[in-house]
C-alpha cells in the first residue's frame, strides 16, 4: 500500500545476463539526477505533488533518452583511506554548460565542519552515448576546483578517465581492485584525464 516516490534497486550479474532485486527504498536517494537526466521529469516535483494527493499521469513516466553519469564530491581524502576534510572552502569553482548539472549547498566561504555527510556537491552530466558523457564528465571535473580542503576530485578524474570505466565492464568490485593504480600512495594517479 506503499503511495509515494521511492527507489528499487538491482543488480545486473552479466556472467549469467541476469537481472537480480536488491532492496526497495522509500526516499528518492542521492543519485536520483540521473534518472532525471534521461526522462526529463523532475522527480522531486512528482513525489511532493503525490504527496499532495495528485494522481500521476501516465505521461509522467516517458522512455529514457541518452547517458548520464553522476559523481559525489566528497570533502575526503582518498590517498588517506577517505579521512573527512573538514575547512573553509575557498575558492570554490563549479563547473557549468549544456548538459552539465551541479546540485550542491556549498559556496566560497562555505566552512566544512568535522562531523558532518562529506557530500558536497553532485556534478551531473548528460549526452547522447556513454562515450560523449565520459567525455564531458572528465571536462566538467577538470573545471571543478575545491581550494581550502581536500575532495576526491583527483580520484573521480583518474575513474573516469580509466578506459574499463569509459567502455563499461565494471563491476561493484571494479574500485576496491583498481584503488592502488587510481590513487598511488604519493604523486599525481597514474591514471591521466584524456
Amino acid at each position: 500500500s506503499y503511495e509515494n516516490a521511492g527507489t528499487i534497486e538491482f543488480v545486473h550479474d552479466v556472467a549469467r545476463d541476469a537481472v537480480y532485486f536488491l532492496e526497495m527504498n522509500t526516499r528518492i536517494q542521492v543519485e536520483h539526477p540521473v534518472t532525471e537526466e534521461v526522462t526529463g521529469v523532475d522527480l522531486v516535483r512528482l513525489q511532493l505533488e503525490v504527496a499532495s494527493g495528485a494522481l500521476l499521469a501516465e505521461s509522467t513516466a516517458p522512455a529514457p533518452g541518452g547517458h548520464a553519469i553522476e559523481c559525489r564530491v566528497n570533502a575526503e581524502s582518498p590517498r588517506a583511506g577517505f579521512r573527512p576534510s573538514p575547512g573553509r572552502i575557498e575558492p570554490l569553482s563549479t563547473p557549468s554548460g549544456p548538459g552539465v548539472r551541479v546540485d550542491t549547498r556549498c559556496y566560497a566561504g562555505y566552512r566544512v565542519p568535522p562531523h558532518y555527510d562529506s557530500l558536497l556537491a553532485k556534478l551531473i552530466v548528460r549526452a547522447e552515448t556513454r562515450e560523449q558523457a565520459c567525455q564531458r564528465m572528465l571536462d566538467a571535473l577538470g573545471e571543478f576546483a575545491v581550494v581550502g580542503i581536500e575532495t576526491n576530485l583527483e580520484l573521480l578524474r583518474a575513474i573516469v578517465a580509466h578506459p574499463e570505466f569509459r567502455t563499461g565492464p565494471v563491476t561493484t568490485r571494479w574500485l576496491e581492485s583498481h584503488l592502488g593504480e587510481l590513487v598511488p600512495a604519493s604523486g599525481d594517479p597514474a591514471v591521466s584525464p584524456a
